[in-house]
């Protein structure tokens, strides 16, 4: 009794990206069941500004910090609150949750369930009937009726013997069923009217209604498990249990919302009719094209990714989307909305991971192996931050087989670090500006120029592969990623697998690494950001290596996006470097000589990436190739960017199909296969060590 008196006091309260969050003075009604709060204590004896029914809400502590959480109510409301700190929010979310907890179950008392389970759907009669008509009152639960077997009080459990899973079976197909006739009704509704197919209460039970059924297939695979464990000596050899996998079909629900109807080819706009004709890509000159790097100007591009509005508006189509996956379900085929999309490429946000060139270039500069393999440590953990465009996660374009981008950078060599001490640039990204336009009139021997190419080698699986080279320092990268998208609930999780390899071939090293794991957390709230994992760099011929851990944040407490690691000579097994900080704010490099450098990554000049013109790109790069989408996405027209997405994903799919009916491999055009990975066909190593061998034949 002492935990169900009412609480009350501020809290802050997110309104939307406009608003931001606003202090509001809240009251837990524990009497009633309600959350109610007000502008302020003064305004208390009101009307509330808003009202909560806690019966069948849920109370989450969020994931991205310690001292915010949600009220997600049964009616599909939610708020989100943040207290003054973890104390403070523990104790709303408990008084929350046993207030929560106590209206729930009083509400199961007064209303048994059914003798018999049963879905009925009112809307399943006429339109004009006066049962579809919704009432002000009525949420869309409302309109069915779910019953539950429940056992008498004091009845045992029956221990399950195993010649009883075939009627487990039974019933879970008669479930799945009944479950699958419940999508299609929900689904059989009109878009528009007092009960839609979009209705966001509808959405959530289907969403629920999946994630119960999927439970269900797991607990009946353990219940198989131990039936197979119990009768392992009797079982022939070779029998296998299969798992159980959702039996409703998944086919054309990964579109934006319902199934849509395009117009017909001549109501297409003319973009879209020529991104569907452009011939096979095998058909184009695949041959190798060199790229001048003068044709290429500086980038006046900028994208931030700052804006939720879409998101905000789309958000009943995000829970549509949900209700159709199940946890762990690979996502590479599935298309997602194309409001989530950043208007760029993959292919060319692996480019912006590069817009450090200076500290690329310094790599080479260390005097010592032990020097060189801390500034690519320093350089490694330094690219992350410019790859996101912005707080907000959002997903790049997929990129379609065949497409490319390139890209280059102008350094000044008095910019780039020769002693370890200095191996940042002091400049401003306003002065970095200026020093950009400055390069235009300087001379060739004035600036490095480090050069990048990447490609889409493969579909299915999804694998890129890039390169970027300096000539002039004699050094290159190579790497091949494969992007491995995972369903995780609340939050997808998005694995690279692959490898890189830096060379450096004026002391003939190599560095082999990996990247961490991607996460966009909060997908139903405000998305964010979070790298996780353990990547490891690696330099045989030195004997140097690198730990680096990329840490997720812990449920309760703890820091976002933190990162810790240690440089070591494998030899001796002494740690020779130390670092801590946040990948996208501030990182701390202790030294083993006991000196200790800061690294302010949003104040760290940036430069910017030279493109050619858009008219001078071919029609598979990447910027000349998703030019309309983009264009539409900065004009806020989704429904556009849809349809040239869909117009550019139909016509790979249909490349696809036709080069597996004449069965014709797909010809790569920069990238060639070794063993396991993707090596550029003309790489730094190949030709200095062939001018190399010229310059001995000519002495």
């Amino acid at each position: 009794s002492d935990h169900m008196e009412n609480i009350y006091g501020y809290l802050m309260k997110y309104t939307n990206l406009v608003t931001g969050w606003q202090y509001r003075f809240f009251v837990l009604n524990n009497e009633a069941g309600l959350l109610e709060y007000f502008v302020n204590e003064q305004s208390r004896h009101l009307k509330p500004r808003g009202t909560l029914q806690l019966a069948g809400a849920v109370i989450s502590p969020s994931d991205e910090d310690s001292h915010t959480f949600t009220v997600n109510a049964a009616s599909g409301e939610q708020y989100k609150l943040r207290a003054t700190d973890a104390k403070e929010r523990q104790h709303w979310v408990s008084r929350l949750q046993i207030c929560t907890q106590h209206h729930t179950e009083a509400i199961g008392k007064n209303n048994p369930p059914l003798k018999s389970r049963s879905f009925s759907l009112a809307s399943q009669g006429s339109a004009n009937s006066p049962g579809v008509q919704r009432r002000p009152s009525q949420n869309a639960v409302s309109f069915f009726s779910v019953g539950h077997h429940r056992l008498p009080a004091g009845r045992r459990v029956p221990v399950m013997q195993p010649d009883h899973l075939v009627d487990v079976r039974e019933m879970m197909s008669q479930a799945e069923g009944q479950q699958r006739d419940l999508i299609r009704s929900i689904e059989c509704l009109p878009v528009s009217g007092h009960l839609t197919s979009l209705d966001q209460d509808l959405l959530m039970l289907k969403a629920t209604s999946m994630a119960t059924m999927n439970c269900l297939n797991d607990c009946f695979h353990i219940l198989q498990l131990q039936h197979a464990s119990q009768q392992k000596g009797s079982l022939p050899a070779g029998t296998t249990i299969s798992w159980l996998e959702p039996k409703i079909s998944l086919t054309n629900h990964f579109k934006n919302g319902a199934a849509q109807n395009f117009p017909a080819e001549i109501n297409k706009p003319a973009s879209v009719r020529e991104e569907q004709s452009v011939s096979e890509p095998c058909q184009l000159t695949r041959e190798p094209e060199e790229i001048n790097p003068d044709e290429e100007l500086e980038d006046i591009c900028d994208d931030k990714e700052d804006d939720l509005g879409a998101v905000e508006e789309q958000r009943s189509v995000i829970l549509h989307l949900l209700s159709q996956l199940k946890l762990g379900m690979d996502l590479t085929r599935v298309v997602l909305p194309t409001f989530i999309l950043e208007k760029r490429s993959l292919l060319e946000m692996y480019a912006d991971f590069m817009s450090h060139p200076d500290l690329f270039i310094a790599i080479t500069n260390g005097t010592t192996p032990e020097e060189r393999m801390i500034r690519f440590v320093e350089y490694y953990l330094t690219s992350f931050h410019e790859g996101r465009k912005g707080a907000i996660a959002k997903k790049p374009y997929n990129p379609i087989i065949g497409e490319t981008f390139h890209c280059s950078w102008r350094m000044p060599k008095s910019e780039v670090a020769t002693d370890v001490g200095s191996n940042f640039s002091a400049h401003s990204p306003s002065e970095q500006v200026t020093l950009s336009k400055n390069l235009e009139g300087q001379t060739e021997l004035d600036y490095y120029t480090v050069k990048f190419v990447a490609e889409q080698v493969s579909h299915h699986p999804p694998v890129s592969g890039f390169y970027a080279e300096c000539v002039e320092r004699k050094m290159c990268v190579n790497a091949h990623v494969w992007t491995k998208s995972k369903f995780l609930g609340m939050s997808i999780g998005v694995t690279m697998v692959g490898e890189g390899l830096l060379s450096l071939l004026e002391h003939g090293e190599e560095y082999t690494f990996s990247l961490p794991c991607a996460y966009a957390r909060s997908i139903l709230t405000v998305p964010w950001v979070e790298l996780g994992g353990k990547v490891n760099i690696n330099c045989a011929k030195t004997g140097y290596s690198a730990s680096i851990n990329f840490h997720t944040k812990p449920f309760y407490g703890g820091k976002l996006h933190r990162v810790t690691g240690e440089v070591k000579q494998n030899a001796t097994n002494t740690v020779v470097c130390r670092v801590q900080g946040e990948w996208n704010s501030v990182l701390e490099f202790t030294y083993s000589n006991g000196e200790t450098k800061y690294v302010d990554l949003t104040k760290l000049s940036v430069t910017r990436k030279r493109v050619r013109p858009l008219e001078k790109q071919g029609p598979f790069e990447s910027r000349r190739l998703w030019q309309h989408v983009t264009e539409s996405l900065r004009d806020g027209d989704i429904d556009k960017a849809t349809e040239h997405k869909r117009a550019l994903e139909e016509r790979q799919r249909n490349e696809e199909r036709l080069r597996a009916e004449t069965e014709t491999p797909w010809c790569t055009k920069y990238f060639l296969k070794e063993g396991d990975g993707w090596v550029y066909h003309k790489p730094l190593w190949k030709t200095v060590s062939a001018a190399q061998t010229r310059q001995m034949d000519t002495n």
